[in-house]
């Protein structure tokens, strides 16, 4: 009887989970604003990061919050460039103004973690994951990274760019 409950329920809120995504997620109708489109220069220096160009990204990432100094993501992509061309300490900063403006942006929680822990500050790294564990209920990969870098770091691994 038990089992069959908690199955119920599981498909219940599955079911409520699935149609709020399938409607935009949120409360909201016609007369919210549409989503803005991607600042192109955004676009681009994401595919620049994902190709591992850092260092041009940068300055397409500056652009991007010159004209829109509230997004958050772009300060994230910012802190990631810097961290992965050799400089953690550099990439603080972006991550705490991306967490200033999104204080649960995943993203910079998990990176200005590893970015700790490349700094030897495992503390500081930890209280990110933490962070992270509340902020992802069921789980999330940013979590599941972080949690593995901070394992990786205590067996002697030290995360590298």
């Amino acid at each position: 009887m038990r089992s069959t409950l908690v199955a119920i329920i599981a498909a219940l809120s599955f079911g409520l989970a699935a149609s709020a995504f399938a409607a935009g997620g949120g409360g909201g109708g016609a007369d919210q604003p549409a989503a803005k489109p991607a600042d192109p220069n955004y676009t681009r220096a994401k595919a620049m990061i994902e190709g591992r160009d850092y260092a041009n990204a940068l300055p397409l990432l500056q652009q991007v919050v010159a004209r829109d100094p509230k997004n958050a993501d772009a300060y994230n992509m910012m802190g990631f460039a810097t961290r992965k061309s050799g400089n953690p300490n550099g990439s603080l900063q972006y991550y705490q103004q991306a967490l200033a403006i999104d204080a649960r942006h995943l993203g910079a929680h998990e990176y200005i973690g590893e970015a700790y822990l490349m700094l030897d500050q495992p503390a500081q790294a930890e209280q990110h994951l933490a962070r992270l564990d509340s902020l992802c209920v069921f789980g999330c990969a940013e979590y599941r990274m972080l949690k593995a870098a901070v394992a990786n770091y205590k067996a002697g691994r030290k995360p590298t760019n």
